[in-house]
């Protein structure tokens, strides 16, 4: 992946941020997202831009985890995510955070096919199929939606896949830095529609779902 790259992620309850350049990775960072005192994200963001010596001007593009996963961290990564790239006037690219997870790990360089898992809460799990190549450049990435957390074993023996996530036999999160190896396939799907992109949050959040049962209606 050619060019200066802020690559963001925040799946979870840890945000990431990764800087890279030309398939070498500046600066890295991890944050907790929640704090009931401060903003945390966007400082961090700007910190690893300082590890990094880049000025925001000089990026060339954002990418954003688009999820699914966390849905106030989603949101808060992908708002800082779209304002960078209409701040500065720069693409801005998605890539799954579940295959963030996948690519992030270095055991997984090998190749092969990877059930990438995350919890969904209620008892279910996102899944993703995520194909890794010789060269250890992710190939494919097949959201396979919610499982029960039961399943996710036969499921992976089905698919010939190893299980991979923060709580499979393959325990890994989901990582900005994964961009280096999922880079290629992330240019190819292309920029999205700044105006009209969100993240995948795959559930509403569960304040949203008690609002809209206790009021009979959608909140838009």
């Amino acid at each position: 992946m050619d060019g200066l790259s802020l690559a963001l992620d925040a799946a979870v309850g840890e945000g990431t941020i990764a800087v890279i350049r030309d398939g070498a990775l500046l600066a890295e960072r991890r944050v907790t997202m929640r704090s009931e005192r401060e903003e945390r994200f966007l400082p961090a963001v700007i910190a690893a831009l300082a590890d990094a010596g880049v000025e925001p001007a000089a990026l060339t593009r954002i990418v954003c985890g688009a999820g699914p996963g966390s849905f106030t961290s989603l949101r808060v990564v992908g708002a800082a995510a779209k304002g960078f790239a209409q701040g500065l006037d720069r693409p801005l690219f998605a890539v799954p955070s579940l295959a963030l997870i996948v690519a992030a790990d270095p055991r997984t360089a090998q190749g092969g096919r990877w059930l990438a898992t995350l919890d969904a809460m209620r008892g279910d799990r996102y899944l993703a199929l995520v194909t890794v190549a010789g060269d250890g450049q992710l190939e494919r990435v097949e959201s396979l939606g919610l499982a029960p957390a039961g399943e996710v074993a036969a499921r992976a023996e089905a698919l010939v896949a190893s299980p991979i996530g923060p709580d499979a036999e393959l325990q890994a999160a989901p990582h900005a830095r994964g961009l280096l190896r999922a880079g290629a396939l992330t240019l190819a799907a292309g920029p999205v529609d700044l105006a009209a992109w969100e993240p995948v949050y795959g559930r509403l959040a569960e304040a949203q779902v008690k609002w809209e049962a206790a009021h009979g209606r959608l909140l838009l």
